[in-house]
């Protein structure tokens, strides 16, 4: 992992800290918080950190509600705690 991935990962992280329980960030959250002008290219990196954290169980991601594999979902996903 390179220092991008590790960034979007803490991005993530930080981000769910500041939301409630339950509640849902955008992989573009976290790719804007680390480059607020290059998020967009950010994004497959942003998706593979979700996916990490996923694989690590500190993370779900989500389509519409239900967990997905990011690896393989097609569109939008969420990002969520690993509910317990």
């Amino acid at each position: 992992m390179d220092d991008v991935g590790a960034r979007l990962e803490q991005a993530i992280g930080d981000l769910l800290d500041l939301r409630r329980a339950g509640t849902t960030i955008c992989p573009s959250e976290a790719a804007r918080h680390v480059d607020a002008e290059e998020w967009r290219n950010l994004m497959p990196a942003a998706r593979a950190a979700a996916g990490r954290l996923a694989a690590a169980g500190e993370v779900e991601v989500t389509q519409g509600g239900t967990v997905v594999d990011v690896a393989t979902a097609r569109g939008p996903v969420r990002i969520r705690r690993r509910e317990s």
